[in-house]
């Protein structure tokens, strides 16, 4: 897998504007916040079946109903297609598309 260069990430993150870059490393991060503890842990459990499925798996933090979920591919140093495709997914489970 390999690393987006900065045009690259900036235009896939044109359809993702929940996205933002994180200052001072190469990744995403994505903040959420939901009803309660439950529709947070349901939400982290999709996400969390869906990145075992896709060997890809983010680091993110949950308190009561927020969740914050950062995405970067260690392996190639940086933000990847696999990364904008699990953030794609992501943003389908937050909107109850998926």
């Amino acid at each position: 897998m390999t690393k987006l260069d900065p045009a690259a990430r900036k235009q896939w993150l044109q359809g993702l504007p929940n996205w933002q870059e994180v200052s001072g490393r190469d990744a995403i991060v994505r903040h959420l916040k939901f009803k309660d503890f439950n529709q947070a842990f349901a939400f982290m459990t999709r996400v969390a079946l869906l990145a075992e499925k896709m060997d890809h798996h983010p680091e993110w933090s949950n308190v009561y109903n927020r969740v914050d979920i950062t995405l970067t591919t260690h392996d190639a140093g940086g933000v990847t297609e696999k990364d904008i495709e699990l953030a794609q997914a992501i943003e389908a489970f937050a909107s109850g598309a998926a």
